[in-house]
């Protein structure tokens, strides 16, 4: 659904491009999905040090919210920027 590309920024915070093309749709198609992502960045942990760019697949365009999440959980997870979570 999403490709990622990062590269370390040795800042003390990240760096996030989002990335949808025309393919995805109309303008209003590709917002919508630039929103739901930055919202998704914006409630994970991640690690800090590091740009990274979401480029976003058409299979985005057809999925609901929390498949998506569940995709760039899994990118990060799989890319070890996410950090471990925890419980109290």
């Amino acid at each position: 659904m999403m490709v990622l590309k990062m590269a370390s920024n040795e800042l003390a915070t990240n760096r996030f491009g989002f990335t949808v093309s025309k393919r995805i749709g109309n303008a209003v198609t590709r917002n919508k999905a630039k929103r739901r992502l930055k919202e998704i960045v914006r409630t994970l942990q991640i690690k800090q040090g590091w740009d990274v760019v979401l480029i976003a697949r058409p299979q985005i365009r057809s999925s609901e919210f929390k498949r998506i999440e569940e995709s760039v959980r899994d990118i990060l997870s799989k890319a070890k920027l996410l950090e471990p979570q925890k419980y109290i």
